[in-house]
């Protein structure tokens, strides 16, 4: 079964949608399959995303990717670093 993406705001809506129900008295597991995500799921976005409103979870989301982003650019400088090292050492 392929993976689906989530967006923030379905992602905090989601997490609205289970507190509603676990309100009324539902369970979390027949709330989480209405919704159609495990319950696993739900804990994991409850314990990112539970106090956040959507433009908060877009900007985290945002920060997420452009740390990856800088990571990467940080790992291949550091490759080249190496490289450079060895061919002024001598040792190619």
């Amino acid at each position: 079964m392929p993976r689906k993406s989530y967006t923030p705001e379905a992602i905090i809506q989601h997490l609205r949608t289970v507190e509603l129900e676990t309100g009324k008295g539902v369970a979390v597991v027949e709330v989480c399959r209405k919704v159609g995500i495990t319950e696993q799921t739900y804990y994991r976005w409850k314990k990112e995303y539970g106090g956040l409103r959507v433009d908060q979870a877009k900007r985290l989301k945002a920060l997420a990717q452009e740390n990856l982003r800088l990571k990467r650019i940080v790992a291949d400088q550091a490759v080249d670093l190496s490289i450079l090292k060895e061919v002024a050492s001598g040792n190619f």
